[in-house]
């Protein structure tokens, strides 16, 4: 095991610098300056050169490129993580303030993932090609087909006209408020739980009726179980790996829905302030946030290997 983490650690910290420097050189490369989006362009047309320079060298633009990057690994190193060019708060104080919300859409979305997802899938497996079947697998395709952005938008509008719906202007967090905190997360929550409860449900048929005709799960209907608990005790617990692994994938489509989710509910988490750093090139909060979803992402799907031999004895990493 211990080799197997060493191995897996040293993977994934070169994943992380090969992302780290996708992102450094393609916010670079865009076209665009980050003073015209501070100053304006009749403001930025009418600076001297030689304020130029400086308020470059003040916003550490004015280096090589390799010396901002050794700067950036530096500050996140050291848990700096720099400033926004426009708010003047610092990329970790965002991070701590708006990261709770973005945490609890995330979780939350898994948790209705998996409470519609995985009843649907065996419900199918149960009995295929049957109407139910059929439902269940029109519905799945229906949602994993929907945008969520645009589900979002249908929804916000709905609650909009028949309930008078206002998006939140302020951060309510859950221990301040815990009412209020759900009416804020879980409109983002159902939106991407229902389009990841597709991909689970139709995982889980598959695997489910895989296993269902293996000699095992013969011997235990022979043995004369009823067909209940032959699904949910045999051949259930045998057919989930396939499903945790495709939860630890999914993480990524709900890291990244959550951009869109939150920008079309007004929530105020990270994803929002990942869509507001871009419209104004704020360089250093742009980068800072899509290392820190690239880090999520590798660091869940790590856990979920390790969680194989947890759930299956017959796997070992040696």
């Amino acid at each position: 095991m211990q080799k197997y983490l060493l191995r897996r650690a040293f993977f994934a910290l070169g994943t992380m610098i090969g992302v780290s420097l996708i992102i450094f050189v393609v916010l670079r490369i865009l076209p665009g300056d980050p003073l015209v989006a501070i100053l304006g362009v009749e403001g930025h047309a009418s600076m001297a050169p030689a304020d130029r320079e400086v308020l470059m060298r003040d916003l550490g633009l004015s280096d090589s490129l390799p010396v901002q990057y050794v700067r950036w690994m530096r500050d996140i190193a050291t848990g700096q993580l720099g400033k926004s060019f426009f708010r003047g708060d610092t990329v970790a104080e965002q991070i701590l303030h708006r990261g709770p919300i973005t945490a609890e859409i995330a979780v939350l979305s898994l948790v209705v993932s998996w409470v519609v997802g995985l009843p649907v899938g065996i419900l199918s497996a149960f009995k295929p090609n049957s109407l139910p079947d059929g439902v269940a697998r029109t519905l799945s395709v229906l949602f994993i087909a929907i945008p969520g952005f645009w589900l979002g938008m249908l929804i916000v509008l709905a609650l909009l006209f028949w309930f008078g719906y206002k998006a939140p202007i302020i951060i309510v967090h859950f221990w301040q408020s815990p009412w209020e905190n759900l009416q804020m997360v879980i409109g983002p929550a159902l939106v991407l739980g229902l389009a990841q409860g597709a991909y689970i449900a139709r995982m889980s048929r598959s695997c489910l009726l895989e296993v269902i005709g293996d000699d095992f799960v013969r011997t235990a209907r022979a043995k004369g179980l009823r067909e209940g608990v032959v699904v949910m005790r045999h051949a259930l617990p045998n057919a989930l790996l396939p499903v945790i692994t495709i939860s630890g994938v999914l993480l990524g489509f709900v890291l990244g829905g959550s951009v869109a989710v939150e920008q079309a509910f007004g929530v105020p988490g990270l994803g929002r302030a990942l869509v507001t750093a871009v419209i104004e090139r704020d360089i250093i909060v742009v980068q800072n946030l899509v290392l820190l979803y690239a880090v999520i992402f590798v660091a869940v799907n790590v856990l979920v290997d390790l969680s194989y031999a947890w759930l299956d004895p017959r796997i070992r990493f040696s």
